[in-house]
């Protein structure tokens, strides 16, 4: 088995700077001289001493989260869980905002390392960027190797423990929602295209179209930032695109609520005129005019049982735990009548 002097002379470094690197200690080394350790502890397959491992991580009273924008109400749910679980642990909560920059998430996960930070729980969608999800692969590898936990919430090719919302089968759950009353001609409110949320949610909505019969072409589609304005600036796109259009699913509550508004400015009743159904239901969702049918999913579980997971160090497989979509009808739909 290699040793800590071992993995020290493969990479050309003394024992104790390569401790510090493995250690993922705060003293700054340069990038060359970190990927030649980390190399070195892969070439040897090199396995920190546990006991050494237990002793760090019972200094790590800090967890790190990574969120798209926690001023987001999704986010916001999902932090609140988050941070239930990490208090009732004596943990203090590190969040951190990517703000939906992939540079930016590599950037914190070293941050947070540095930190020695007990666990790392990513809260934002996954990316479809093979480059970036290779770099992050990376950087999360050699932060576990030193003793901390990762959990994801939502479709990432990330290791460690995931909680996964059903996007797609609530993207399908609002699609029989509306083609199974009587619509044919629906517009998508998509969120950004690298987004595999937004892949998720349109590919559900898209199953339910096929085995209504129906499709949701590509110009039915406007994507757009996951947040009010994005939901408002789509819709008059849709509708200037597609005049005939009787149904709207808006792929985030917020996004809904931006259509909402471009839908009255243009007199467009709802759901006389045109239905409209969101996701996640946020609190908004019952509080706008007329309330929001949309597709639940437990948020603030989901953050619970995330940062449960990324705090349960008793298991050393990765484990994914879904979180189901459910249905919420209000007063946004209604059947198509002619």
């Amino acid at each position: 088995m290699a040793t800590l002097a071992d993995v020290a002379r493969r990479a050309g470094v003394s024992p104790a700077t390569a401790s510090r690197i493995i250690s993922g200690s705060t003293k700054l080394v340069t990038d060359e001289l970190r990927a030649r350790v980390l190399r070195a502890v892969d070439e040897l397959q090199y396995v920190p001493n546990a006991h050494a491992q237990l002793l760090a991580r019972a200094q790590r009273t800090a967890v790190g989260v990574i969120v798209h924008d926690v001023s987001d109400p999704y986010f916001a749910e999902i932090t609140r869980g988050l941070q239930q679980v990490a208090q009732s642990n004596g943990r203090l909560v590190i969040i951190c905002n990517s703000y939906r920059d992939p540079a930016r998430e590599l950037e914190y996960v070293e941050l947070l390392r540095a930190q020695q930070v007990a666990a790392i729980v990513l809260a934002g969608s996954g990316y479809h960027d093979a480059a970036f999800t290779k770099a992050l692969k990376a950087k999360l590898a050699a932060y576990t190797r030193t003793g901390g936990r990762v959990s994801v919430i939502g479709r990432h090719e990330l290791p460690g423990d995931a909680v996964m919302p059903a996007n797609e089968e609530g993207g399908y759950l609002a699609g029989c929602e509306l083609f199974g009353s009587g619509h044919r001609k629906v517009g998508v409110i998509a969120g950004p295209k690298v987004l595999t949320t937004t892949t998720d949610r349109l590919a559900g909505l898209r199953r339910a179209a096929r085995e209504a019969g129906r499709t949701v072409p590509s110009r039915r589609v406007a994507y757009a930032g996951f947040d009010r304005d994005g939901g408002a600036e789509a819709t008059a796109t849709l509708l200037d695109a597609n005049p005939d259009l009787t149904a709207i699913v808006a792929l985030n509550d917020q996004m809904a609520v931006g259509a909402l508004s471009t839908l009255r400015a243009r007199g467009v009743q709802v759901p006389g005129r045109l239905s409209l159904i969101g996701f996640d239901d946020m609190p908004i969702a019952r509080d706008v005019t007329p309330a929001l049918t949309t597709i639940r999913l437990p948020l603030a579980d989901m953050g619970a049982r995330a940062m449960s997971m990324a705090l349960d160090d008793a298991h050393d497989t990765a484990r994914v735990e879904p979180a189901q979509a459910t249905l919420v009808r209000r007063e946004s739909t209604q059947p198509l009548t002619s």
